[in-house]
């Protein structure tokens, strides 16, 4: 028994907003086929855009494994684990206060951002970060980088000039 019944079902959850019910058909379509890396990666895909990243990752991992050469399953699950690297990350920099929590942000943000270089968040995120240490130069070449990915995100704009300006005061002599 092949899961292409199963596929064409979760495409229809899909159609009508359904992400579980989707969910729920792909995995079925998994269990039909273990082996078929597309079905891991079509549930990877749903299970990212349902915010279950741990659930995402563990079918990214499976589609790869079973296809190491596909570039498709392998830059997904990159960008997913940059996206996991930004979530341990966000939960450090919510306790912005602690300077040691800050410095943890700064790796696993630059670790996000080394395996995701188009993600601006991980720029942003790494901007905000460095600013928390008083690292306004660092803080400037992040938001800008964050700037040069998304030129028209107003919030990256206005923490580089915030950024400049702190960076301004912090050189005057």
């Amino acid at each position: 028994m092949d899961g292409e019944h199963e596929i064409q079902k979760a495409y229809e959850a899909i159609l009508n907003n359904d992400f579980e019910e989707a969910i729920t058909w792909f995995e079925k379509a998994v269990l039909s086929e273990p082996g078929n890396a597309s079905y891991h990666y079509k549930l990877s895909i749903t299970y990212a855009r349902s915010g279950k990243l741990a659930k995402a990752i563990e079918h990214a991992v499976d589609a790869y494994g079973l296809e190491p050469e596909s570039e498709a399953y392998e830059y997904h699950l990159t960008t997913l684990k940059a996206k996991a690297l930004i979530a341990e990350a966000d939960k450090c920099l919510d306790q912005s206060k602690d300077r040691e929590q800050l410095k943890t942000a700064i790796v696993l943000l630059k670790q996000a951002a080394a395996l995701d270089p188009l993600s601006a968040e991980a720029c942003l995120k790494l901007a905000a970060a460095y600013a928390g240490v008083s690292d306004f130069d660092l803080a400037v070449h992040a938001a800008e980088e964050a700037i040069r990915l998304e030129p028209l995100n107003k919030a990256a704009a206005e923490l580089l000039d915030e950024y400049r300006r702190k960076l301004r005061q912090y050189l005057k002599p």
